[in-house]
């Protein structure tokens, strides 16, 4: 952690790293996946005029809106606006991105000549722009707050430049992954060489932790998971790691492979809605922070549901020091944006109280 990075008490920084460490708090902190925009008026103005890489790879934009959110809701943390597949782009991969669709690749990975021909650039030659947000960003909290930096994890990211477009089987990915593992594998170590420069680069930024989102690592089984891709992405939370900014490890469809992700990395376990939040921290044996796990469609619900979902969670997490209140994958794009703040403002009222 650097000078500026040292937390004041009371903090949302304070907050959200002594969770990160399994600390005591002074409440527990708060934020939400893709938070930046949602219900908030200035940015749905700014996407009239911007798409969203164009946000994402413009500095002072992305910073203004992954601002957004600290005094619209209230949260601890800033999460960075950006998307995965920036890196990707700097690879030589010729990756969009859709709205409606998601991540497309239109020279999908298929043949080692397609591996070889992948480019593995610094980040800071890649992605200099996602470099300079996070300082502004960094800068303009003051250490009041903490700043979440994202990559995608190696298995999501893989998929997406496999299969060229979001899948319902992974047909190309399978194929690619025991009929050629030479290929599958010549392919991992590329992308766990970039994205372990990009993590670390965000880190070197201003990141207060970086979240690795393997959104679709749910479709492995744990044997596929260790051979495919346990060993890089050990090395890249290795990587993580020698900067001493806390990594957290995420995945949707994980409750037959919490524990040997954990095995892998990360300081801090994101589950989602599909787990109940104590048996999740029982199955780590509360060796990890934990991020989580309030189920997203609730907040279309009115709020008495959402209060009564909010105690639950943090009635699972007993006020044990290391856990994180979140949802549990990205927020509703109907979500009610009163909830939010609500939400906010209880779960840190509730924590207090408690300690």
């Amino acid at each position: 952690m650097t000078d500026t990075q040292k937390p004041s008490a009371g903090t949302g920084l304070a907050r959200f790293l002594g969770a990160c460490h399994r600390q005591p708090v002074d409440a527990t902190p708060v934020w939400f996946m893709r938070q930046a925009g949602h219900g908030i008026p200035e940015y749905d103005e700014m996407r009239k005029k911007y798409d969203i890489l164009t946000i994402a790879r413009t500095p002072e934009l992305c910073a203004r809106v992954s601002l957004l959110p600290i005094t619209t809701y209230g949260v601890d943390a800033a999460v960075m606006y950006t998307d995965i597949i920036l890196p990707l782009q700097a690879m030589g991969l010729n990756a969009t991105l859709d709205p409606k669709i998601g991540p497309l690749v239109a020279n999908p990975i298929r043949t080692m000549q397609d591996v070889e021909a992948l480019r593995e650039p610094e980040a800071l030659e890649g992605t200099p722009f996602v470099m300079e947000a996070i300082r502004i960003v960094h800068n303009e909290l003051a250490g009041q707050k903490a700043v979440i930096a994202i990559s995608g994890g190696l298995f999501t990211l893989a998929l997406y430049c496999i299969e060229g477009r979001p899948s319902r089987d992974y047909a190309f990915t399978k194929s690619l992954m025991y009929e050629h593992p030479e290929v599958w594998h010549a392919f991992m170590q590329k992308l766990t060489t970039v994205i372990s420069r990009y993590v670390v680069a965000e880190a070197e930024a201003g990141a207060t932790a970086v979240q690795i989102f393997d959104t679709n690592v749910g479709f492995l089984g744990p044997s596929a998971y260790r051979t495919f891709v346990q060993p890089y992405t050990r090395a890249l939370f290795d990587a993580l790691r020698q900067t001493g900014v806390p990594g957290i490890h995420f995945g949707t469809s994980t409750t037959g492979l919490l524990e040997v992700m954990a095995e892998t990395g990360g300081d801090v376990m994101g589950i989602d809605w599909r787990f109940d939040l104590d048996d999740a921290w029982a199955k780590l044996d509360y060796k990890h922070a934990i991020m989580g796990n309030l189920d997203p469609t609730l907040l279309l619900a009115p709020w008495e549901i959402v209060e009564a979902e909010m105690h639950d969670v943090l009635r699972r997490a007993a006020g044990r020091p290391g856990h994180i209140f979140n949802l549990g994958h990205a927020i509703h794009p109907a979500s009610n944006p009163d909830h939010l703040r609500r939400l906010v403002d209880a779960v840190h009222e509730q924590t207090a109280q408690a300690r």
